[in-house]
């Protein structure tokens, strides 16, 4: 029988995508206890970039515009949120339905810990007497490096999932690669958050991406053999 082309591209979960998913789990409760006990090497180290990237902000009003472009248009969280939307209309036109509503609700998760996150620790984010920018809410973990991880790793995923051709992969691994990198400097750059913060991001997004992808394999091969 010729299968349903809505069945949604199964591989079964890799127990390196598991062990991961475990470690990078670890990490982000190993930061955030840092964060929140307020641990003087952190807060050290994050004083000291953030001190020296802000007189740089100060003194490079160029390089400072730059930094706001890439960090309130191109690489927003709205504008990644968008992207995600891309990507699920051009599956749904493919007829991974499912896959769609996968990654779709593994970016609304995503920011929904992030903001649960943001208001559960409640941290302060730096105060400059001079400000190049400015943020609201919380500090940690930062949104913008947060959403780029899960949106570039879920980007990623789908791809390799579907076997497009590897040079789309590449391409879209090292754009990808330059967005959430980029985006978590400008924020530090710009002065609305600390290194921390933009770690605790990337560390909480990359979990959230392993984490949906081995739910997501397993789902799948239990969908399998329950039809077999």
């Amino acid at each position: 029988m010729r299968p349903s082309p809505y069945a949604p591209p199964s591989r079964p979960a890799r127990p390196a995508f598991t062990r991961a998913a475990l470690v990078l789990t670890g990490l982000c409760v190993a930061l955030l206890l840092l964060v929140v006990t307020e641990w003087r090497p952190l807060v050290s180290f994050d004083r000291t970039v953030g001190d020296a990237l802000h007189d740089s902000a100060v003194g490079h009003p160029a390089v400072t515009r730059t930094n706001r472009i890439l960090s309130d248009w191109v690489w927003d969280p709205w504008t990644m949120r968008a992207l995600v939307a891309v990507v699920c209309v051009w599956l749904i036109r493919r007829g991974e339905r499912l896959l769609a509503l996968w990654i779709a609700v593994t970016s609304a998760v995503g920011a929904l810990v992030q903001q649960s996150l943001k208001a559960a620790v409640g941290r302060e984010r730096p105060v400059w007497p001079d400000p190049v920018d400015s943020a609201h809410f919380s500090a940690w973990p930062s949104g913008h490096a947060m959403t780029a991880m899960v949106t570039c790793g879920l980007l990623v995923w789908v791809l390799g999932l579907l076997g497009t051709a590897p040079r789309l992969r590449i391409a879209v691994l090292v754009v990808g690669t330059v967005s959430w990198i980029g985006v978590g400097l400008t924020r530090v750059y710009l002065g609305v958050h600390w290194v921390s913060d933009v770690l605790g991001g990337w560390l909480l997004g990359a979990a959230v991406v392993a984490l949906s992808t081995v739910a997501y394999g397993r789902w799948t091969a239990s969908r399998e053999g329950s039809s077999a």
